[in-house]
């Protein structure tokens, strides 16, 4: 019976990285901004995760567990920008290079429209970031970002308001633009 139910749960487990490993890297890769450390927290959030499975399964009350490993990603993240920040390093650069040449010319002002957006979003406070990246990348609704987030929704609507307004201030005083 044992072995049956740790079958099970490793079934289940198993669903929920296939459902939820493409949202957990793209949170990690907006939130650290190269693939190598995005990887990496990816593996970690899903081998925290499998810890606890067991435990997140009974007291989710069948409410999704995205918000839950979206959460776990956000803990690991910051833990790796304060441990960083203990001990500095010199970055090696995640340049990227494109496998073909794109000539067309809305291409070019969508990659350097995002390049714009994404660089006033650095700017923000980490909680608004966090926010936008999970609405906006990820898909999340207020809910589930609210459980993410360990806020209510009312408090993650105003966040997610507040943030967009600020990224627009943001885009008009760097970039004479708006969103």
């Amino acid at each position: 019976m044992e072995a049956d139910a740790k079958r099970k749960l490793d079934e289940e487990f198993s669903a929920l990285y296939k459902a939820h490993l493409r949202d957990v890297y793209s949170y990690a890769y907006y939130r650290v901004g190269n693939h190598h450390d995005a990887e990496d927290l990816t593996e970690q959030t899903f081998l925290q995760a499998y810890r606890h499975f067991e435990r997140a399964q009974q007291e989710s009350d069948g409410r999704p567990l995205r918000p839950w490993l979206i959460r776990i990603a956000h803990n690991l993240a910051a833990n790796l920008y304060r441990d960083r920040s203990r001990k500095p390093q010199t970055p090696i650069d995640d340049t990227q290079h494109l496998s073909a040449t794109h000539t067309t010319e809305d291409l070019v002002e969508g990659r350097d429209e995002l390049a714009r957006v994404l660089e006033g979003v650095k700017e923000l406070p980490d909680d608004r970031r966090e926010a936008l990246i999970m609405r906006f990348a990820l898909g999340m609704d207020n809910r589930e970002i609210a459980r993410a987030m360990g806020k209510t929704d009312g408090a993650t609507k105003v966040l997610i308001h507040r943030a967009i307004k600020q990224l627009q201030e943001v885009m008009e005083r760097e970039h004479g633009g708006r969103l």
